[in-house]
């Protein structure tokens, strides 16, 4: 292998340690600002749903199904809020679109 490659392992591993070391190192007070902590309690659940709705509008064959699934999981989790309802009526959701498609 050439030896970019491990300088760029190295750089990463650098950069995500960083990011991860520097803010346990530098803020030791409690943060008070509701703004800032607000913002805070929200990265992971933005970071998931970032990471999931472009893998739910591609797991189907077509589109539709997968957009019709995602409404129905949508309105099902506000409805309900149960994660089995939700996966169960987003599924069957997808099946009836697939079968009619």
């Amino acid at each position: 292998m050439n030896n970019s490659v491990y300088l760029y392992i190295l750089t990463a591993a650098a950069v995500i340690y960083l990011i991860r070391m520097l803010p346990l190192t530098l803020i030791k007070k409690e943060i008070r600002n509701p703004f800032l902590k607000s913002f805070l309690y929200y990265v992971p659940y933005v970071t998931l749903a970032v990471m999931t709705f472009p893998a739910i509008l591609s797991a189907t064959s077509s589109p539709i199904s997968a957009w019709a699934g995602f409404l129905a999981g949508v309105i099902i989790a506000y409805l309900d809020g149960n994660l089995f309802r939700v996966s169960l009526g987003a599924c069957a959701a997808v099946f009836l679109v697939s079968l009619f498609l």
